[in-house]
């Protein structure tokens, strides 16, 4: 049996230009000019320290999950593995290091984010039998003064 090709380690905040430039490469990833600023990103792995975690390859990342939680449930946001290294075990890898870390934290269950357009990861979650979930609404409102105003209005 070939013997694994990356390690997988809790993401920092040096790892950001590389995980930045990794999801520009991905196909039916949003990126958020806010959230996912280094600034975004340092808050993150601020609020849940050493359970974001990367995939690396010769020295490379070569795949990323942003992992949290709100202290009862945890989230995985950004899962993405470089193209050509896909079908390796770094998805599953990553995201049971990441599962692990949550279970240390007394999380019991996790949630992740895909847009439904993203096909490719949409299939991976399915195929390892993650649940889509049909009984719920996923909302969004951005905080900013004219939004908060309108809404308090």
């Amino acid at each position: 049996m070939k013997e694994k090709e990356y390690e997988i380690r809790p993401m920092t905040l040096r790892d950001y230009e590389s995980v930045h430039a990794l999801w520009m490469t991905i196909h039916g990833f949003g990126i958020r000019s806010m959230d996912d600023s280094k600034e975004g990103v340092e808050r993150f792995l601020r609020r849940n320290p050493g359970i974001s975690v990367v995939a690396l390859s010769g020295g490379e990342v070569v795949g990323s999950i942003l992992c949290g939680h709100d202290g009862r449930r945890g989230c995985f946001y950004h899962v993405c593995v470089r193209e050509d290294m896909r079908r390796q075990g770094i998805g599953k890898a990553m995201a049971t290091t990441a599962m692990r870390a949550l279970q240390q934290e007394h999380i019991n269950k996790v949630n992740l984010v895909a847009f439904t357009s993203n096909e490719i990861g949409n299939q991976f979650w399915h195929e390892e039998g993650w649940r889509l979930r049909d009984d719920l609404y996923t909302y969004d409102f951005v905080l900013n003064e004219e939004n908060i105003t309108r809404f308090n209005s």
